[in-house]
Formats: C-alpha cells, sequence, structure tokens
C-alpha cells in the first residue's frame, strides 16, 4: 500500500516476524509505523517453520490464532546423527509447525487492520542525525522517523552502509528448504545430521512437510546439482533418505540462501534497533530461530512504548536497556547452540554424545530447555 506520510514515529526494515510483530504491538499503542520490505507477501522463506509454545501468548495479545491458519501442534523432538543413530523425547513446552508463507502474510494483514504502513521497497541506506533517523529507498522515497527497528534478516545490503563487522567476512554456510508431501507425523519435529551440516524435518498447514537444511558451502560445491549432493551427501543418513525417497516435492525448485553468518552481531547498531536474524544470528541448533525473533519483537516494542510515554527518559536509557534484556533473555540460549553446533561437527563426540542420551534420555529436555524460553508474558 502507498504511504501518505513521510514521517513516522517508527520505521521497520523488513516485514518479516520480528518486523511485523513490532508493528502489530506498535500500532496498538497508537504510534505511527511504517513496514518497508522488499518482498511482496506471500512469500517462502528459508526457514525451519517450527515455532515453541512460549509464543503463544503474545500471538494472542497480536490477535493472531495460529492453529485458525493450519498451523500443527508439535510435542516430540527426534534427533540423529550421521551415523543415523537415532533418540526421541518430549518437548518440555511443545511447539506448532506453521509455513512462513502463511505466518507473515497474516501477521502483515493483522498490522494493516491496527494501521500500520506497509511500503514495498528496499532500504538502502540509514542515516542518523540530531535525534531523528533519515531512511532512503531503492524506488527514491524519503522517509523521518525517531525510531528504526532493523528486521531485515540474516544480512541486507543496508548493512554495507552502516558498516557493520560482520558483512566484511565472507560466510561459507548456505541453506535449502523445500516442501514435500508423504507421510511424516504431524507431532514430531526433527533434526537430522550430515556431514557437513543438519537438517529440520516438521509438518506445516496443509499437510506438507518442511525440509531444511544447512550446510558448508565447501561441501556442496565438490557436486554438480542440489539433487547430486542430496543423494551423495544427505542420504547417508538413513532417516534423511527414507524422508526424501518417501515423498513428493511440491515446490518446482528447492529455495536457497547463502552468505548465512555466524559472526557476532550487536543488538544496537548506529542507533538502530536490532531484532531477530538482525541482531544476532540465531544459530538453527538452538532450534527455536522462530520463536525467538517474535520474542526480540516484544521486548524492543515494550520498550519503545516506554520511550514514547516518557517513562524511559532518552535514547540512550532506551538503548541500553534494549541491550540489558536482550542479553537476558537470548545470550545463554545462543551460547548453547553454538555448543550444540560445535559438538555435532565433530563425528565420534556426537556419537559419543547420542550415547550417553541413550543411556539417560532425561538429558535431552533439560538441553532442549536450555534452547528455548518460558511462556511470554503480555503485561
Amino acid at each position: 500500500m502507498n504511504t501518505n506520510s513521510s514521517t513516522f514515529d517508527v520505521i521497520i526494515v523488513g516485514g518479516g516476524l520480528a518486523g511485523l510483530s513490532s508493528a502489530i504491538h506498535l500500532s496498538k499503542y497508537k504510534l505511527s509505523v511504517l513496514v518497508i520490505e522488499k518482498n511482496k507477501y506471500p512469500k517462502h522463506k528459508v526457514c525451519g517453520e517450527y515455532v515453541s509454545n512460549e509464543v503463544l501468548p503474545y500471538l494472542n495479545f497480536l490477535n493472531l490464532d495460529v492453529f485458525q491458519l493450519g498451523a500443527k501442534r508439535i510435542d516430540t523432538f527426534q534427533l540423529s546423527t550421521k551415523k543415523s543413530k537415532l533418540i526421541s523425547a518430549t518437548l518440555p513446552m511443545g511447539g506448532f509447525g506453521i509455513s512462513r508463507f502463511c505466518l507473515d502474510a497474516a501477521l502483515a494483514e493483522k498490522a494493516i487492520e491496527h494501521n500500520a504502513q506497509i511500503s514495498q521497497d528496499t532500504v538502502e541506506d540509514i542515516q542518523f542525525f540530531d535525534d531523528r533517523f533519515s531512511v532512503a529507498t531503492k524506488n527514491s522515497k524519503s522517509y523521518k522517523a525517531k525510531i528504526v527497528i532493523g528486521a531485515y534478516g540474516k544480512r541486507a545490503n543496508v548493512d554495507l552502509k552502516l558498516n557493520r563487522k560482520f558483512i566484511k567476512t565472507k560466510s561459507p554456510y548456505l541453506a535449502v528448504k523445500t516442501h514435500v508431501t508423504g507421510e511424516f507425523p504431524d507431532n514430531v519435529v526433527a533434526l537430522h545430521n550430515f556431514e557437513g551440516g543438519y537438517c529440520g524435518v516438521s509438518k506445516v498447514e496443509n499437510d506438507r512437510i518442511n525440509v531444511c537444511y544447512i550446510t558448508n558451502y565447501k561441501s556442496f560445491k565438490k557436486f554438480k546439482s542440489i539433487d547430486e549432493f542430496q543423494h551423495e551427501v544427505l542420504f547417508k543418513n538413513e532417516h534423511l533418505k527414507h524422508i526424501f525417497n518417501q515423498t513428493s516435492p511440491v515446490f518446482e525448485q528447492p529455495i536457497t540462501i547463502s552468505q548465512i553468518s555466524f559472526e557476532n552481531k550487536s543488538p544496537i547498531d548506529h542507533h538502530i534497533i536490532m531484532c531477530g536474524d538482525t541482531a544476532s544470528l540465531i544459530h538453527p541448533l538452538c532450534g527455536n530461530g522462530m520463536s525467538m525473533a517474535i520474542k526480540s519483537a516484544q521486548i524492543a516494542s515494550k520498550l519503545i512504548v516506554k520511550y514514547f510515554n516518557s517513562e524511559i527518559p532518552n535514547r540512550e536509557a532506551l538503548e541500553k536497556q534494549y541491550l540489558r534484556e536482550w542479553n537476558a533473555v537470548f545470550k545463554s540460549r545462543l551460547k548453547t547452540g553454538h555448543r550444540i553446533a560445535n559438538l555435532f561437527n565433530h563425528s565420534k563426540l556426537s556419537e559419543v554424545s547420542m550415547q550417553v542420551l541413550q543411556w539417560f534420555p532425561m538429558i535431552l529436555p533439560h538441553i532442549i530447555k536450555r534452547t528455548h524460553g518460558k511462556l511470554m508474558q503480555v503485561k
């Protein structure tokens, strides 16, 4: 939709989970909000598409019922090593499976219902001067705002303009995602390891199965095609081989993203409040990136509302409080994800760890809790 003004209380760069959740939240408190998103809704995105139930109270606050959209209820986690050793555990809090194609579009519709404005455009530059932001876009639009939220995902050209440190390092990782149809339990989310990476599998709406994996580009480029890579590498894990052989693809071609960085980022950069993957790359082995993006939006939005209500006296206090709350909620979870990834990058260690988990199965739910948060509070 076209914007009727060039000045807003808050401009949100990126209309994914974090950006749209913030847009709805802030609009509910009568702040003027502009979301600038380069893609048109609905659109598939490379994503694991599993969400912890911890976000359900907050989604209810945003007036969104994911189960009315067809989300699948998930209560069981499966984990396999490269050698196909499998272990299962009950998810302590449970979760649900829903596609980004469906969820992002529903959140965008809610944002518009709450009078947020959405512009399909690409942000090319963000400047901060005299306690106010100026945002320039590819379509030669210029906007101003008191607050800017960065929620544009893992990396974008605007990161170069902002001279963010992580963008200077070439990343060796890429991800591949597809939807398939076939037999897979509605209530299971699985994480299957293979040489050089790992693959998440879970059901989403319309009985489709989301299959999404991340791998090292160096390993991937040895093969002529995605199909060849899957047959020669993923299929060495018997569970992945079975899933691919017993299902039919929905997409004509899988979708991919490259240059996935695990470098450190800052949740505040150039006075921009960063949310989701824009604030810190949420490692796939945290197993819970979608809910972490939504939670970061809630943290940012609640503080921004307090800032506009003068409960937070100035920008410096706002930024310091956001950093404190971000670290309190996410720092430990992110560290756990990185440690799990390092473990499964070593075949012998991962096999030994799986043996320990089979001997002491009560350990796995504890590890899951370390990557998941508490039920979100809306007050």
